[in-house]
């Protein structure tokens, strides 16, 4: 796939570095922001340039040593009240201006509520290309079949498309940024060695920034704590449809106690009321990365192991052999709830 050409794109002969879009809450910085400096740092290798992150909110300056510790040898800085709590216009009208002073060739975004709304506003203002959901990035050639244009360093945005059925390869040869969200835990997260040099730069953003940008005013927020979170969790036992019930998934929690870990689910058991939406992993749920990951009665289709195919060690139990077999250890079982009840009562 090709994005549209646009006129009013940036033009590729004077672009730079990386940027990566830090999303922060209550001084807090997002796991998918350092997960994405990773792989921008990554990226900046690749082409030879600069890694830089963009951080807008309030009182965040000395957030920049730990951006440096993930591979920003830049921070951008926006720091004044009016950015705090996230609000969609004046966070657009600075990312936008950002953009268009210093003329990045990637842009990256966290697929999170608050990537969906920020980064397609700062797309359409730029006239560029967005992929949204994507599971990988990297650096690669492209010829374009009509015009015989070869291009190179151009970004593979790469995500699963028509339900999951194919891998999508898309580029963006002629506009610029290259733009893309990425959910949080499909890439890892690692810290650097050597932090790079995390140098502070001051945004000029009050000419950016207009009255009817502040035209919204968060009156009062009410934020509720995730009760389920089961990304960080080492061990996850995980049911699909083939678990059978409700009742069947109490043997799922039961294991998962046993090795002191986590209840995952695909999204057919979910749909089935087996089990809350909160534990659903794949592109409709969470990323994961356990170091031993059991399923159980999950077929495993691509749109359920798109989210926890970066585990070290899989373990399925399935009564007919499926696609998620092939992935790692495989036990084939005949009866899958007599293992569990043995195993849970151990």
């Amino acid at each position: 796939m090709r994005a549209t050409r646009s006129v009013n794109s940036l033009r590729i002969k004077s672009m730079n570095n990386v940027f990566v879009y830090i999303e922060i809450e209550e001084r807090e910085i997002a796991d998918v922001s350092l997960e994405l400096l990773t792989k921008g740092r990554e990226l900046a290798n690749t082409l030879g340039v600069k890694l830089e992150a963009v951080a807008i909110g309030h009182n965040i300056k000395d957030l920049a040593p730990e951006l440096a510790k993930y591979g920003a040898d830049t921070v951008w800085v926006a720091d004044n009240e009016i950015f705090a709590p996230f609000r969609t216009l004046p966070h657009t009208a600075v990312m936008v201006g950002l953009i268009q002073q210093e003329k990045p060739q990637i842009a990256l975004f966290g697929a999170t509520p608050v990537g969906r709304d920020f980064a397609p506003r700062v797309s359409s203002a730029l006239h560029s290309g967005l992929t949204a959901d994507c599971t990988e990035l990297v650096i690669g050639e492209h010829k374009d079949a009509k015009s015989g244009k070869e291009y190179d360093s151009l970004l593979y945005q790469i995500r699963p498309a028509f339900g999951g059925n194919i891998i999508a390869t898309i580029v963006n040869p002629e506009c610029r940024p290259q733009m893309a969200t990425v959910r949080e835990g499909v890439m890892r997260k690692e810290a650097l060695a050597t932090p790079a040099a995390g140098e502070v730069r001051e945004i000029e953003w009050q000419p950016m920034v207009k009255d009817t940008d502040l035209a919204v005013r968060i009156v009062e927020r009410h934020i509720e704590e995730r009760k389920i979170n089961i990304k960080g969790a080492s061990v996850i036992v995980a049911g699909g449809y083939g678990v059978g019930s409700k009742e069947g998934f109490q043997l799922v929690h039961e294991l998962a106690n046993v090795l002191g870990g986590e209840v995952g689910a695909s999204r057919a058991a979910v749909d089935a009321g087996f089990v809350e939406h909160a534990r659903q992993i794949g592109q409709t749920g969470v990323t994961v990365r356990p170091k031993l990951f059991i399923a159980c009665g999950i077929s495993g289709q691509i749109q359920h192991t798109a989210g926890m195919d970066g585990s070290s060690m899989i373990i399925s139990m399935l009564t007919i052999l499926q696609p998620i077999q092939s992935m790692n250890t495989s036990l084939n079982s005949t009866n899958m709830q007599r293992f569990l009840q043995t195993a849970a009562c151990s």
